[in-house]
């Protein structure tokens, strides 16, 4: 897909740029909420300098623009930038959710959400825009109600309220500062609904990322301050005003074409967007299932699933343990992360089938080790690499050869660390490299940061310390780090080939009482 390739080749860009966890294309959602934040605090501080009536509300606007311009009026351009960076980071969000293909199946719920919240938000903007009574405010009005004249709903005109100064009276403004107020509120509940299905999701930036945002919006608020048009004069028709195209792009539109034809659009584009988490019907993938026989309810894959999919709940089998995994259909989207927190998910057992506690019915552990054990049928060598890739990020395939191995893994988080250590250990191969999605941008979103938490110790199920550090690798090659993923194989090939065949580590030796005394 064109727009995937746009924002990976954009992503790939940037992390050359900041650092993984600063891209900003990886954070729209957190960077949503930052601006919302200054929008709110900065509207808070403007309202207090705010008049409603007719003839103060532009006075009192520029008041705070021209003499109070250092407090008040730089919290007019915050709000004024901020607001747009609100709606940029909106829109780019959306769109990179579509390329990704995550607004299908179970992620319907999200997507369908988002929509009136986007919806809102620009609501809230036009209304702001209102507020200023200047010129550009005046043509605001006079189109946004002559677009809904065509509407059945009102019994007077609207727009007649902006014909002549006599029809327009000081309740308007208290009407639109309500508005604007009680919009983002409604939108701030529907984002909450908006959360409900997604396990820890980033609210806030990072640190360095919000400081910087910070700074880049106080220095635009500095050097080009927002200003207002000239005073609202409905005694003469507006003539050429600026607009802000984060908010007002559609309005030339909304001015120069029939109002039945810009409404029949408006509802298509709408109803196409709700519909398309279903356009067309989406094969659902096997969730995962629960084998009671071996969960000992530990609630790993309740505390790593990433989409609330799994809750712990009273045991239903009479074994003497105090919970169990359940899983719920309707929230899975089968990445398989869970197997790969599950510490029954050993390749290691052979006295006894290998099922799992939980697993993924179209991608099993059993079906991951079968995978392993006939790769490294294939290969030859003394540099051999065992490659266990992430299907979406699609590059491992790629990258298969005479001494390289490739298993497929619904997400690195898929994988068990004790593969690792079985590859190892039974002389599949030399050496191990873990290839996924670009830092921070995981396609199951929590894959690439539990495996990494797990290959260095701090999450279990953790790798084995016995396991040679140096012969193993986690590459987090994106879907445009084909070329990058082969470097990293030749590398690690050459090194496990001069470090010569694996021996396990031995623990050492505990000392005897009599060599303790002695000593």
């Amino acid at each position: 897909m064109p727009i995937r390739a746009a924002f990976d080749a954009a992503e790939r860009l940037l992390s050359r740029i900041f650092p993984p966890h600063w891209n900003p294309l990886l954070n729209l959602g957190a960077l949503g909420f930052f601006f919302f934040w200054i929008v709110t605090a900065s509207g808070i501080y403007v309202y207090i300098f705010f008049d409603t009536g007719v003839t103060q509300a532009y006075s009192s606007v520029e008041y705070m623009t021209r003499d109070q311009w250092y407090a008040a009026g730089l919290m007019r351009s915050f709000h004024r930038y901020a607001s747009d960076g609100l709606v940029l980071v909106m829109l780019l969000h959306i769109l990179r959710e579509f390329a990704l293909g995550r607004y299908r199946g179970v992620r319907w719920f999200s997507w369908l959400t988002g929509i009136p919240v986007l919806l809102f938000i620009y609501v809230a903007g036009i209304s702001g825009y209102w507020l200023v009574w200047d010129k550009l405010a005046q043509y605001v009005a006079i189109v946004s109600t002559e677009w809904l004249d065509h509407l059945p709903f009102f019994g007077q005109p609207l727009a007649r309220n902006f014909l002549s100064p006599v029809n327009l009276e000081s309740r308007f403004f208290t009407l639109m500062i309500f508005m604007h107020i009680a919009v983002p509120i409604v939108a701030l509940m529907i984002l909450w609904l908006h959360l409900q299905r997604v396990t820890r999701p980033k609210i806030n930036p990072p640190r360095g990322l919000a400081i910087g945002t910070g700074l880049s919006l106080l220095a635009l608020s500095l050097l080009y301050p927002a200003v207002s048009q000239g005073p609202a004069n409905l005694a003469e028709v507006p003539g050429e005003v600026g607009l802000d195209w984060f908010y007002l792009g559609a309005y030339p539109l909304l001015e120069n074409l029939p109002g039945p034809a810009t409404w029949s659009a408006s509802v298509v584009i709408l109803l196409m967007m709700a519909g398309l988490p279903w356009l067309p019907p989406m094969r659902k993938p096997a969730v995962a299932v629960v084998n009671l026989a071996n969960c000992n309810g530990c609630t790993r894959c309740m505390a790593d699933c990433p989409y609330n999919a799994i809750t712990m709940q009273v045991r239903s089998d009479g074994r003497p343990f105090e919970g169990e995994a359940v899983v719920d259909p309707s929230l899975c989207v089968a990445c398989g992360i869970c197997a790969g927190a599950c510490p029954t998910s050993t390749p290691f057992r052979r006295m006894s089938e290998l099922i799992p506690g939980i697993d993924v019915p179209g991608r099993t552990i059993a079906s991951i080790r079968t995978a392993t054990d006939a790769e490294s049928a294939k290969l030859s060598g003394a540099n051999r690499i065992m490659v266990f890739g992430c299907m979406n990020a699609g590059v491992a395939e790629q990258c298969r050869s005479g001494h390289v191995g490739v298993v497929a893994l619904n997400c690195t988080g898929q994988l068990p660390p004790a593969f690792v250590d079985y590859v190892l250990s039974r002389k599949l191969a030399e050496g191990v490299i873990i290839a996924g999605c670009a830092e921070n941008s995981c396609y199951n979103r929590k894959g690439t940061e539990w495996t990494t938490a797990r290959l260095e110790g701090h999450r279990d199920p953790n790798l084995r310390d016995r396991v040679p550090r140096e012969r193993f690798k986690a590459v987090w090659a994106g879907r445009l780090g084909a070329a990058g993923l082969r470097q990293e194989i030749e590398a690690l090939a050459s090194s496990v080939a001069a470090l010569g065949p694996y021996a396990p580590r031995r623990p050492a030796k505990s000392r005897t009482a009599k060599e303790q005394s002695n000593a």
